[in-house]
């Protein structure tokens, strides 16, 4: 089997709803959420890369950027 990476794009918005909630996965009871320990290893990967990629995790209005991102997400009815 090769090695050949994979890209996926998000947008700003979905990278930010994206971070929050893995964030959220990594600090639950993981085995009652994620049954396969190889799973793991892409999760760590994503979450540490979106860490890495979005400054506005770190901004003081961060809640703020997250709920309107989060609006922005949400289909309308």
């Amino acid at each position: 089997m090769s090695d050949s990476q994979v890209t996926i794009k998000l947008t700003s918005d979905e990278a930010l709803v994206l971070s929050r909630w893995l964030e959220k996965l990594q600090m639950t009871d993981l085995s009652r959420v994620v049954d396969d320990p190889a799973v793991w290893a892409p999760i760590h990967r994503i979450a540490g890369t979106l860490d890495k990629t979005l400054p506005e995790l770190f901004a003081p209005d961060d809640d703020q950027r997250l709920e309107a991102a989060r609006q922005r997400l949400r289909p309308e009815d």
